[in-house]
C-alpha cells in the first residue's frame, strides 16, 4: 500500500514547499479532520524533518500514523476471507510502515485480535507456499521450489524446515552458463576474443540481483580441456561434452564470420583562424586573426559481420535458444601534419570577424568540418590529439581498445584492418543473449522442455 501511494504523497500543492513546521502541522490536522491520513502523514513527517522537536508536528504524525493502521488493518481483514495470500502481502507492508514510522511517531501495535489475525495470516501464507514449495519440488521445478520456499522465510522466519529445503532447492535451480569459443572464418581467429567479450559482459549484466539463479562461468573453467584446435574450431557435440565436464547446465555454441566492409577517405582543406595577441609598448592590447593553412585527412570504414548463436542444454543437447543476426561498428581515424603553437584555445575553425561578414561561408566551413571529423568532434580535440601523439599514425593492435569503447575518432593515419573492426562488432553483440538468459532465469527445465539432470528422457 505504502509504495503505491507514494506518487500520491508528493502531488502537494507547491505553496506547502517554503512552510514552516508549525504551519505544516496545522495543515496534517486539518487533512485527518477531513479523512485524509496519509496527506496528514506526510504533511507531519515533512514537519518533523525540519524540526524533530516540534510537539505539535509529533502530535499529528501520532494521529495520521494511527489511523493509518486502523485503516490498514481493516483491509487486512477484509482481504482474509477471499485471498489469504493477498492478505499476508498487506501485514508485511503494514509492517514494514510501522517500522519506518518509527523516527516520527510509535504507533499502537493494535488490540489482541488484531495482532492474532495478522499473525494467523502469516502462517496461513507460510504454509500455502511450503505446500506449493513441495509440490514444486516433486514436479523438478527447483526454481520455483527455491522461491516458494523463500517466500515461507518471509511470512514466518524458521518455519519447520522451509530454510533447509530451500537450500537444496537452490542447489539444483542454479543454471551454469559457459560461452564456449565461437568459430570464426578468415585468417583472423577473432571467434575466442568475441566469446571472452561477451562471457566478461554477460557476467556484469545477469549478476545478481538482475539474475537470481543464472551464472556465468569463467574461461578457465571452459578452456582448460581443450585443444588448440577447439579453441578456433568447435564442434556442437563437443562443446556440450565440455560444457557438462566443466558443470555447466547450458552452453553457448556460436559463429563470427561474413565480414563486410566499406571505407570512405574524406578531406577537410581550408584556412582556419589563430587569435594573435600584440602588447604595445604602452601596454595596450590588440587582437587580430591570422589565417592557418590546415588540412585534415580522415578516413571511416563501416564493417558488419554476420553472428549465430545457439544456447543449448548439457542434459540432453536440446537447444533452448538459437538466433543469427548482424553485428557492425564504424570507425574514423582523423589525421593532420600541423602542429599547433601557442593556446589551442586561440583556434577557430573561422574567426568572429569572418562569422560576422560572412555567416553563410561560416557555416559552409563547420559543415564541412563535420563531415569529415564527425559531428561531435571539435577542431581543439584534434589539436590536442596533435600535439600529445610522440608516435607515428601507423595503426597497431594494441590500439583496437580505443575502437572497442566506441571513440568518436582515434588520431591515426590509417584504419583498423576489417577483420579488428569485426572484433569490434561481434563483441558487442552480446545484447540479444542477455536477453535470452534473463528470460529463461526463472523458468525450470521441465517448462522449457529440457530434461533434468538424471533424467532419461
Amino acid at each position: 500500500m505504502l509504495r503505491r501511494l507514494a506518487p500520491a504523497l508528493l502531488a502537494l500543492p507547491l505553496v506547502l514547499a517554503c512552510a514552516g513546521p508549525t504551519k505544516l502541522a496545522q495543515k496534517s490536522e486539518e487533512k485527518l479532520a477531513g479523512g485524509d491520513a496519509w496527506r496528514a502523514w506526510q504533511l507531519a513527517t515533512r514537519a518533523l524533518d525540519r524540526e524533530p522537536g516540534n510537539p505539535r508536528a509529533r502530535h499529528a504524525a501520532a494521529s495520521a500514523g494511527t489511523m493509518i493502521v486502523q485503516e490498514w488493518r481493516q483491509k487486512i481483514h477484509g482481504l482474509t476471507s477471499i485471498d489469504t495470500l493477498t492478505a499476508a502481502e498487506q501485514v508485511l507492508e503494514l509492517a514494514e510502515f510501522r517500522t519506518s514510522a518509527v523516527r516520527y511517531a510509535v504507533l499502537p501495535a493494535g488490540d489482541q485480535a488484531s495482532i492474532e489475525e495478522e499473525q494467523a495470516i502469516r502462517y496461513a501464507a507460510a504454509r500455502i507456499h511450503y505446500q506449493r514449495g513441495l509440490a514444486a519440488r516433486d514436479a523438478k521445478r527447483p526454481k520455483a521450489a527455491y522461491m516458494h520456499f523463500a517466500d515461507v522465510e518471509r511470512y514466518v522466519d524458521g518455519y519447520l524446515d522451509a530454510a533447509k529445503l530451500a537450500d537444496n532447492a537452490w542447489a539444483k535451480a542454479v543454471t551454469r552458463v559457459a560461452v564456449m569459443p565461437f568459430q570464426s572464418s578468415g585468417d583472423a581467429p577473432i571467434g575466442r576474443e568475441a566469446a571472452d567479450a561477451w562471457r566478461d559482459a554477460l557476467t556484469q549484466e545477469l549478476a545478481p540481483p538482475q539474475a537470481r539463479f543464472t551464472r556465468m562461468l569463467g574461461a578457465d573453467a571452459v578452456e582448460q580441456s581443450m585443444t588448440v584446435s577447439q579453441l578456433r574450431r568447435l564442434s556442437r557435440e563437443d562443446a556440450v561434452r565440455i560444457g557438462r565436464k566443466a558443470g555447466a547446465q547450458r552452453v553457448v555454441w556460436g559463429s563470427v564470420g561474413g565480414v563486410k566492409s566499406q571505407t570512405r577517405l574524406h578531406l577537410f582543406h581550408e584556412t582556419i583562424a589563430r587569435r594573435i595577441e600584440i602588447r604595445d609598448p604602452e601596454g595596450n592590447t590588440t587582437t587580430r586573426w591570422v589565417d592557418v593553412p590546415f588540412e585534415v585527412v580522415a578516413r571511416t570504414r563501416e564493417v558488419t559481420v554476420g553472428m549465430e548463436y545457439e544456447v543449448i542444454s548439457t542434459t540432453d543437447g536440446a537447444t533452448i535458444s538459437h538466433r543469427q543476426f548482424d553485428g557492425s561498428t564504424m570507425a574514423r581515424v582523423v589525421w593532420t601534419s600541423y602542429v599547433p603553437e601557442g593556446s589551442l584555445d586561440a583556434y577557430a575553425l573561422v574567426s568572429e570577424a569572418l562569422r560576422a561578414a560572412n555567416p553563410d561561408r561560416a557555416r559552409d566551413v563547420e559543415t564541412r568540418w563535420k563531415d569529415t571529423c564527425g559531428e561531435s568532434t571539435t577542431l581543439q580535440q584534434v589539436l590536442q590529439a596533435r600535439r600529445s601523439t610522440s608516435t607515428s599514425g601507423r595503426y597497431q593492435r594494441d590500439r583496437l581498445a580505443r575502437f572497442m569503447v566506441g571513440a568518436a575518432f582515434v588520431f591515426l593515419e590509417d584504419l583498423p584492418p576489417a577483420s579488428d573492426l569485426a572484433l569490434v562488432a561481434a563483441a558487442h553483440g552480446w545484447q540479444p543473449l542477455r536477453d535470452d538468459l534473463a528470460r529463461f532465469d526463472s523458468v525450470d527445465d521441465v517448462d522449457l522442455g529440457v530434461a533434468m539432470s538424471g533424467d532419461p528422457r
